[in-house]
Protein backbone atom coordinates (compact mmCIF):
# COMPACT_ATOMS: atom_id res chain seq x y z
CA UNK A 1 0.00 0.00 0.00
CA UNK A 2 3.17 2.29 0.65
CA UNK A 3 3.97 2.01 -2.55
CA UNK A 4 1.12 2.63 -4.17
CA UNK A 5 0.83 5.88 -2.38
CA UNK A 6 4.54 6.59 -3.54
CA UNK A 7 3.59 6.20 -7.13
CA UNK A 8 0.59 8.27 -6.49
CA UNK A 9 2.34 11.35 -4.81
CA UNK A 10 4.88 11.23 -7.80
CA UNK A 11 2.32 11.36 -9.94
CA UNK A 12 1.30 14.36 -8.89
CA UNK A 13 4.66 16.16 -8.47
CA UNK A 14 5.05 15.09 -11.91
CA UNK A 15 2.05 16.41 -13.23
CA UNK A 16 2.47 19.63 -11.53
CA UNK A 17 6.33 20.02 -13.35
CA UNK A 18 4.72 19.40 -16.62
CA UNK A 19 2.22 21.64 -16.26
CA UNK A 20 4.02 24.64 -14.04
CA UNK A 21 5.19 26.55 -17.36
CA UNK A 22 1.60 26.67 -18.72
CA UNK A 23 0.52 29.71 -16.34
CA UNK A 24 4.02 31.90 -17.87
CA UNK A 25 2.05 31.78 -21.30
CA UNK A 26 -0.27 34.36 -20.41
CA UNK A 27 2.53 36.55 -19.05
CA UNK A 28 2.65 39.54 -21.44
CA UNK A 29 5.15 41.91 -22.59
CA UNK A 30 7.83 40.97 -20.53
CA UNK A 31 11.23 38.84 -21.26
CA UNK A 32 11.90 35.54 -20.28
CA UNK A 33 14.45 36.34 -17.68
CA UNK A 34 12.00 38.80 -16.06
CA UNK A 35 8.80 36.32 -15.72
CA UNK A 36 11.42 33.43 -15.18
CA UNK A 37 12.96 35.00 -12.12
CA UNK A 38 9.73 36.33 -10.63
CA UNK A 39 8.39 32.94 -10.74
CA UNK A 40 11.79 31.72 -9.27
CA UNK A 41 11.20 33.45 -6.53
CA UNK A 42 8.37 32.50 -5.12
CA UNK A 43 9.54 28.76 -6.36
CA UNK A 44 13.05 28.44 -4.49
CA UNK A 45 12.64 31.89 -2.10
CA UNK A 46 8.96 32.05 -0.82
CA UNK A 47 7.16 28.96 -1.11
CA UNK A 48 10.06 26.26 0.15
CA UNK A 49 9.94 28.21 3.92
CA UNK A 50 6.45 28.69 3.59
CA UNK A 51 6.01 24.55 3.48
CA UNK A 52 8.37 24.46 5.39
CA UNK A 53 6.63 26.02 8.31
CA UNK A 54 3.67 24.66 8.06
CA UNK A 55 4.60 21.26 8.28
CA UNK A 56 7.77 20.83 10.27
CA UNK A 57 7.53 22.84 14.06
CA UNK A 58 10.63 24.26 14.09
CA UNK A 59 12.59 23.51 11.01
CA UNK A 60 14.72 27.24 11.02
CA UNK A 61 16.06 25.54 14.21
CA UNK A 62 16.88 21.74 12.38
CA UNK A 63 18.92 23.93 9.89
CA UNK A 64 20.47 26.25 12.06
CA UNK A 65 21.84 23.18 13.88
CA UNK A 66 22.82 21.25 11.09
CA UNK A 67 26.65 21.03 11.02
CA UNK A 68 28.45 23.27 8.05
CA UNK A 69 29.87 20.78 5.91
CA UNK A 70 26.17 19.23 5.40
CA UNK A 71 24.52 22.40 4.56
CA UNK A 72 28.04 23.41 2.54
CA UNK A 73 27.70 19.94 0.50
CA UNK A 74 23.54 20.40 0.03
CA UNK A 75 23.44 24.34 -1.09
CA UNK A 76 26.91 23.08 -3.67
CA UNK A 77 24.16 20.30 -5.45
CA UNK A 78 21.66 22.86 -5.15
CA UNK A 79 23.78 25.16 -6.75
CA UNK A 80 25.17 22.67 -9.63
CA UNK A 81 21.51 21.79 -10.42
CA UNK A 82 20.41 25.31 -10.84
CA UNK A 83 23.20 25.21 -14.06
CA UNK A 84 21.48 21.98 -15.00
CA UNK A 85 18.17 24.36 -15.20
CA UNK A 86 19.66 27.27 -17.32
CA UNK A 87 22.09 24.98 -19.75
CA UNK A 88 18.99 22.83 -20.28
CA UNK A 89 17.39 25.95 -22.71
CA UNK A 90 20.62 25.84 -24.05
CA UNK A 91 20.61 21.75 -24.98
CA UNK A 92 16.81 22.73 -26.63
CA UNK A 93 18.01 25.69 -28.60
CA UNK A 94 20.34 23.62 -30.24
CA UNK A 95 18.27 20.53 -30.61
CA UNK A 96 15.07 21.32 -30.85
CA UNK A 97 12.28 21.12 -27.96
CA UNK A 98 11.40 17.35 -28.42
CA UNK A 99 14.65 15.84 -28.89
CA UNK A 100 16.68 18.13 -26.72
CA UNK A 101 14.12 18.06 -23.79
CA UNK A 102 14.03 14.03 -24.71
CA UNK A 103 17.82 13.65 -24.05
CA UNK A 104 18.21 15.68 -21.53
CA UNK A 105 15.65 14.21 -19.08
CA UNK A 106 16.69 10.85 -20.40
CA UNK A 107 20.50 11.27 -18.99
CA UNK A 108 19.28 12.65 -15.85
CA UNK A 109 16.84 9.93 -14.68
CA UNK A 110 19.39 7.43 -15.47
CA UNK A 111 22.44 9.54 -13.22
CA UNK A 112 19.90 10.28 -11.06
CA UNK A 113 18.54 7.17 -9.98
CA UNK A 114 21.68 5.31 -10.41
CA UNK A 115 24.80 7.14 -9.21
CA UNK A 116 23.79 7.58 -5.43
CA UNK A 117 23.24 3.73 -5.19
CA UNK A 118 26.62 2.96 -6.79
CA UNK A 119 27.81 5.77 -4.34
CA UNK A 120 26.39 3.79 -1.46
CA UNK A 121 28.47 0.44 -3.16
CA UNK A 122 32.19 2.56 -2.37
CA UNK A 123 30.53 3.88 1.09
CA UNK A 124 27.70 1.88 2.65
CA UNK A 125 25.57 3.42 4.93
CA UNK A 126 22.80 2.03 7.07
CA UNK A 127 19.66 1.78 5.65
CA UNK A 128 20.19 3.08 2.04
CA UNK A 129 20.46 0.23 -0.75
CA UNK A 130 23.39 0.14 -2.99
CA UNK A 131 23.82 -1.01 -6.42
CA UNK A 132 24.70 -4.36 -5.41
CA UNK A 133 21.63 -4.43 -3.45
CA UNK A 134 19.27 -3.76 -6.41
CA UNK A 135 21.60 -6.56 -8.81
CA UNK A 136 21.15 -9.09 -6.35
CA UNK A 137 17.77 -8.83 -4.98
CA UNK A 138 14.29 -9.86 -6.75
CA UNK A 139 12.53 -6.48 -5.99
CA UNK A 140 15.99 -4.51 -6.77
CA UNK A 141 16.06 -6.43 -10.18
CA UNK A 142 12.91 -5.22 -10.71
CA UNK A 143 13.40 -1.45 -10.58
CA UNK A 144 16.49 -1.67 -12.63
CA UNK A 145 14.13 -3.60 -15.82
CA UNK A 146 11.74 -0.71 -14.84
CA UNK A 147 14.21 1.84 -15.54
CA UNK A 148 15.75 0.37 -18.68
CA UNK A 149 12.40 -0.05 -19.93
CA UNK A 150 11.71 3.84 -18.90
CA UNK A 151 15.01 4.74 -20.55
CA UNK A 152 13.35 3.06 -24.18
CA UNK A 153 10.48 4.91 -24.15
CA UNK A 154 12.48 8.21 -23.43
CA UNK A 155 14.27 7.36 -26.77
CA UNK A 156 10.82 6.71 -28.26
CA UNK A 157 9.59 10.14 -26.96
CA UNK A 158 13.20 11.59 -28.56
CA UNK A 159 12.59 9.66 -31.73
CA UNK A 160 9.33 11.29 -32.20
CA UNK A 161 10.46 14.69 -32.06
CA UNK A 162 12.78 14.03 -34.16
CA UNK A 163 11.08 12.68 -36.39
CA UNK A 164 7.93 15.76 -36.25
CA UNK A 165 10.91 18.50 -36.62
CA UNK A 166 11.92 16.55 -39.83
CA UNK A 167 8.36 16.38 -41.13
CA UNK A 168 7.35 19.64 -40.45
CA UNK A 169 10.23 21.60 -41.38
CA UNK A 170 11.16 22.95 -37.88
CA UNK A 171 12.95 26.05 -37.92
CA UNK A 172 14.73 24.52 -34.69
CA UNK A 173 16.04 21.56 -36.62
CA UNK A 174 16.70 23.59 -39.94
CA UNK A 175 17.85 26.66 -39.05
CA UNK A 176 21.52 27.33 -38.68
CA UNK A 177 20.85 27.21 -34.44
CA UNK A 178 20.83 23.60 -34.74
CA UNK A 179 24.18 22.16 -33.95
CA UNK A 180 23.51 18.74 -33.40
CA UNK A 181 27.97 18.06 -31.83
CA UNK A 182 27.09 21.28 -29.59
CA UNK A 183 23.52 19.95 -28.89
CA UNK A 184 25.11 16.67 -27.65
CA UNK A 185 27.40 17.80 -25.19
CA UNK A 186 25.33 20.78 -23.69
CA UNK A 187 22.63 18.44 -23.32
CA UNK A 188 25.17 15.40 -21.83
CA UNK A 189 26.16 18.36 -19.04
CA UNK A 190 22.61 19.56 -18.59
CA UNK A 191 21.20 16.17 -17.75
CA UNK A 192 24.39 15.03 -15.55
CA UNK A 193 23.97 19.00 -14.03
CA UNK A 194 20.25 18.39 -13.58
CA UNK A 195 20.30 15.10 -11.47
CA UNK A 196 22.14 17.23 -8.89
CA UNK A 197 18.88 17.92 -7.04
CA UNK A 198 18.78 14.34 -6.04
CA UNK A 199 22.04 13.69 -4.98
CA UNK A 200 21.46 17.41 -3.03
CA UNK A 201 18.60 15.62 -0.99
CA UNK A 202 21.30 12.73 -0.58
CA UNK A 203 23.29 15.33 1.23
CA UNK A 204 20.40 16.95 3.17
CA UNK A 205 19.25 13.81 4.74
CA UNK A 206 20.43 14.59 7.91
CA UNK A 207 18.15 17.46 8.35
CA UNK A 208 15.12 15.14 6.97
CA UNK A 209 15.82 12.76 9.40
CA UNK A 210 15.97 14.73 12.28
CA UNK A 211 12.34 16.53 11.26
CA UNK A 212 11.31 12.72 10.93
CA UNK A 213 12.78 11.92 14.66
CA UNK A 214 10.86 14.54 15.95
CA UNK A 215 7.37 13.28 13.91
CA UNK A 216 7.85 10.22 15.17
CA UNK A 217 8.09 11.28 19.02
CA UNK A 218 5.30 13.38 18.68
CA UNK A 219 3.56 10.50 16.59
CA UNK A 220 4.66 7.40 18.10
CA UNK A 221 3.02 3.98 15.67
CA UNK A 222 1.88 6.15 12.54
CA UNK A 223 5.03 5.28 10.59
CA UNK A 224 7.23 7.64 8.55
CA UNK A 225 6.77 11.26 8.55
CA UNK A 226 5.27 12.33 5.14
CA UNK A 227 6.78 16.07 4.92
CA UNK A 228 10.37 15.04 6.41
CA UNK A 229 12.09 16.08 2.83
CA UNK A 230 10.59 20.24 3.49
CA UNK A 231 13.12 21.29 5.42
CA UNK A 232 15.74 19.59 3.17
CA UNK A 233 14.23 21.70 -0.01
CA UNK A 234 15.06 24.94 1.44
CA UNK A 235 18.67 24.67 1.42
CA UNK A 236 19.12 23.32 -2.10
CA UNK A 237 17.00 25.73 -3.95
CA UNK A 238 18.72 28.15 -2.54
CA UNK A 239 21.45 26.93 -4.58
CA UNK A 240 19.06 27.42 -7.17
CA UNK A 241 17.84 30.70 -6.04
CA UNK A 242 21.77 31.86 -6.34
CA UNK A 243 22.71 30.09 -9.83
CA UNK A 244 19.21 31.45 -11.18
CA UNK A 245 19.24 34.97 -9.81
CA UNK A 246 22.67 35.81 -11.02
CA UNK A 247 22.14 34.64 -14.99
CA UNK A 248 18.98 36.49 -15.37
CA UNK A 249 20.47 39.46 -13.65
CA UNK A 250 22.49 39.30 -16.14
CA UNK A 251 20.26 38.92 -19.07
CA UNK A 252 18.31 42.15 -17.74
CA UNK A 253 21.68 44.38 -17.67
CA UNK A 254 22.19 42.43 -21.49
CA UNK A 255 18.73 42.75 -22.86
CA UNK A 256 17.74 46.15 -21.12
CA UNK A 257 15.04 44.64 -19.39
CA UNK A 258 14.94 45.67 -15.97
CA UNK A 259 11.95 47.95 -16.99
CA UNK A 260 9.98 45.00 -17.07
CA UNK A 261 8.97 44.89 -13.48
CA UNK A 262 7.53 48.62 -13.95
CA UNK A 263 6.55 48.75 -17.31
CA UNK A 264 2.69 50.20 -16.80
CA UNK A 265 2.22 49.40 -20.67
CA UNK A 266 1.91 45.79 -19.56
CA UNK A 267 -0.95 44.20 -16.96
CA UNK A 268 1.40 44.07 -14.34
CA UNK A 269 -0.52 42.71 -12.03
CA UNK A 270 -1.70 40.04 -13.82
CA UNK A 271 1.73 39.28 -14.49
CA UNK A 272 2.75 39.06 -11.19
CA UNK A 273 0.02 36.48 -10.46
CA UNK A 274 0.74 34.38 -13.38
CA UNK A 275 4.72 34.17 -12.61
CA UNK A 276 3.59 33.30 -8.90
CA UNK A 277 1.16 30.98 -10.24
CA UNK A 278 3.98 29.32 -12.25
CA UNK A 279 6.21 29.75 -9.40
CA UNK A 280 4.36 28.08 -6.68
CA UNK A 281 3.06 25.21 -9.21
CA UNK A 282 6.68 24.01 -10.29
CA UNK A 283 8.02 23.90 -6.24
CA UNK A 284 4.81 21.87 -6.13
CA UNK A 285 6.41 19.03 -7.82
CA UNK A 286 8.53 18.62 -5.35
CA UNK A 287 6.56 18.93 -2.75
CA UNK A 288 4.65 16.24 -3.90
CA UNK A 289 8.37 14.06 -4.78
CA UNK A 290 8.96 14.28 -0.52
CA UNK A 291 5.79 12.84 0.10
CA UNK A 292 6.15 9.95 -2.32
CA UNK A 293 10.47 9.76 -1.41
CA UNK A 294 9.08 9.43 2.39
CA UNK A 295 7.03 6.27 1.04
CA UNK A 296 9.70 4.71 -1.39
CA UNK A 297 12.72 5.79 -0.12
CA UNK A 298 15.22 8.16 -1.70
CA UNK A 299 16.30 5.68 -4.00
CA UNK A 300 16.34 5.07 -7.47
CA UNK A 301 12.72 4.27 -7.47
CA UNK A 302 11.76 7.71 -6.39
CA UNK A 303 13.53 10.25 -8.92
CA UNK A 304 13.10 7.78 -12.12
CA UNK A 305 9.21 8.07 -11.25
CA UNK A 306 9.40 11.39 -10.61
CA UNK A 307 11.30 12.21 -13.91
CA UNK A 308 8.83 9.81 -16.07
CA UNK A 309 5.65 11.28 -14.94
CA UNK A 310 7.43 14.83 -16.13
CA UNK A 311 8.12 13.37 -19.73
CA UNK A 312 4.67 11.42 -19.33
CA UNK A 313 2.41 14.53 -18.66
CA UNK A 314 4.90 17.04 -20.81
CA UNK A 315 3.98 14.99 -23.96
CA UNK A 316 0.45 14.06 -23.07
CA UNK A 317 0.31 18.17 -22.85
CA UNK A 318 1.50 18.10 -26.58
CA UNK A 319 -1.29 15.62 -27.35
CA UNK A 320 -3.88 17.97 -25.90
CA UNK A 321 -2.50 20.65 -27.39
CA UNK A 322 -2.48 18.81 -30.60
CA UNK A 323 0.54 20.25 -31.18
CA UNK A 324 0.79 16.57 -33.23
CA UNK A 325 -2.14 17.14 -35.31
CA UNK A 326 -0.26 17.94 -38.67
CA UNK A 327 2.24 14.81 -38.37
CA UNK A 328 1.50 11.76 -40.29
CA UNK A 329 0.12 8.32 -38.63
CA UNK A 330 3.97 6.92 -37.84
CA UNK A 331 4.90 9.45 -35.87
CA UNK A 332 2.22 9.27 -34.05
CA UNK A 333 2.03 6.16 -33.13
CA UNK A 334 5.66 6.56 -32.26
CA UNK A 335 4.68 9.09 -29.62
CA UNK A 336 1.96 7.31 -28.24
CA UNK A 337 4.12 4.31 -27.99
CA UNK A 338 6.78 6.28 -25.96
CA UNK A 339 4.06 7.28 -23.71
CA UNK A 340 2.94 3.69 -23.27
CA UNK A 341 6.25 2.28 -22.38
CA UNK A 342 6.80 4.92 -19.78
CA UNK A 343 3.43 4.26 -18.05
CA UNK A 344 4.65 0.79 -18.53
CA UNK A 345 8.24 1.24 -16.44
CA UNK A 346 5.97 3.37 -14.14
CA UNK A 347 4.16 -0.11 -13.30
CA UNK A 348 7.17 -1.72 -13.26
CA UNK A 349 9.35 -0.13 -10.92
CA UNK A 350 5.60 0.13 -8.35
CA UNK A 351 6.00 -3.15 -8.46
CA UNK A 352 9.41 -3.41 -7.54
CA UNK A 353 8.64 -1.27 -4.56
CA UNK A 354 6.05 -3.64 -3.55
CA UNK A 355 8.37 -6.44 -3.50
CA UNK A 356 10.49 -4.75 -1.22
CA UNK A 357 7.47 -3.96 1.53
Amino acid sequence: MQAIFGVIYHFIGGFASGSFYIPFKRVKGWAWESYWIVGGVFSWLIVPPLAAYLTIPGFADIIRNTDSSTLGLTYMFGLLWGIGGLTYGLGVRYLGVSLGSSIILGISSVFGALLPSIYYDLYPKEGKDSFTDLLTSPWGQVVLLGILVCVIGIILCGKAGAMKEKELGSTDASNTEFKLGMGLFVAIVSGVLSACFNYGLEAGKPMAIVANELWKTANPGEGEFLFQNNVTYVVVLWGGLTTNFIWCMILNIRNKTFSDYTNSKTPLLSNYIFSALAGTTWFLQFFFYGMGESRLGNGPSSWILHMAFIILIANVWGLVLKEWKAVNKKTYATVIAGILVIILSVIIVGYGNSLKE
